[in-house]
């Protein structure tokens, strides 16, 4: 990919842009929800609970991949039992050895942690609500696809999707699954979201619950406490 200058500083900065594109929903928290998906697109969302004076929950979900190729997602999982692969003639074989190998069951694991740590809310408490699914960046999309098919179930009023970046054929696809979607850049071949930010830094929890807690609106102040990780 050719050398291209920073949108944006920091996620914080991308979320204050990205709000200005839901200024019609802005003091609306009786009916509407920012969900943020941990952990990158809590801070996008924090910023935009800041400007736009909405309530802020997370929803979390786990990208499932062969760990001797981390950062290539061949599924995702999210709540309710939702599970995804990559799409292609591959897909029921990579099911098959995601649990063969205990992949998909480590990252189940993983989901319920988050879902305690940052205290997910229950679905019935996002139910009938206007909801505007956040993350940082999206370049394959599995695991927002993933969090969209979830929440769906859910039956919100409306299902919107806000992003600073997304590859533009992801975006085609996942467009098909929302009511709305708002992007500040729509990218071609999109294969690094951290290219796009001047800091990229990746986010403890810690760092997550420190968000969560500033947000009016947000988890309840005393959140649960079991051990932290970090990135």
């Amino acid at each position: 990919m050719a050398t291209r200058a920073p949108l944006w500083n920091s996620r914080h900065q991308a979320g204050l842009a990205l709000a200005e594109a839901f200024a019609d929903r802005r003091d609306l928290g009786r009916d509407t929800t920012l969900v943020a998906l941990p952990r990158g697109g809590v801070a996008v969302a924090a910023a935009m609970a800041s400007r736009l004076g909405l309530p802020l929950v997370t929803w979390s979900v786990r990208k499932i991949a062969d760990p001797s190729w981390p950062e290539l997602a061949i599924g995702a999982v999210a709540a309710g039992g939702v599970v995804v692969w990559r799409d292609g003639a591959g897909g029921r074989r990579r099911a098959t050895t995601a649990s063969e190998h205990g992949w998909l069951r480590d990252q189940e694991q993983e989901l319920q942690r988050r879902q305690r740590l940052f205290g997910d809310p229950p679905g019935d408490q996002l139910r009938g609500r206007h909801l505007i699914v956040v993350d940082d960046g999206i370049a394959t999309g599995m695991t927002v696809k993933a969090a969209l098919l979830s929440l769906r179930r859910l039956r919100p009023a409306s299902l919107a999707l806000a992003v600073p970046v997304v590859d533009r054929d992801v975006a085609g696809e996942l467009g098909r699954l929302v009511d709305r979607i708002e992007a500040l850049a729509v990218v071609g071949d999109l294969q690094a979201v951290g290219l796009w930010y001047g800091h990229f830094e990746q986010l403890s929890d810690r760092e997550v619950l420190a968000l969560l807690q500033g947000c009016r609106g947000g988890i309840p102040s005393t959140p649960p406490a079991p051990p932290l990780s970090g990135p």
